[in-house]
């Protein structure tokens, strides 16, 4: 379980150990160590910025396409909501035309 005070990196700290590990030729897990940063914390940066320069695996997003998908499911949801609203404003409005 993860702790509920989990720390903040700025994006220029994420850039610089990303640097950092491909500069090196050093694990992750040992730059991550060096830096005194959780090791996961660093593959998953690092995982994210391959993925943007278009080294990722296969079927990995980069960050636009996860914005991209992410608020694409916003407005789904939303255009359901009203979708499911114009529904029953229907449904009252011929009620009120039969009486």
């Amino acid at each position: 379980m993860g702790s509920k005070y989990t720390k903040r990196y700025t994006e220029e700290f994420k850039r610089d150990a990303i640097a950092l590990v491909d500069s090196s030729g050093k694990t992750v897990t040992a730059v991550a160590r060096e830096l005194g940063i959780s090791s996961e914390s660093l593959r998953g940066w690092y995982r994210k910025a391959k993925a943007d320069r278009g080294e990722g695996g296969s079927g990995e997003l980069t960050s636009a396409e996860r914005e991209e998908l992410r608020r694409l499911r916003k407005e789904v949801r939303e255009q359901q909501q009203t979708i499911e609203i114009l529904k029953k404003a229907t449904a009252f409005f011929v009620k009120e035309n039969d009486r």
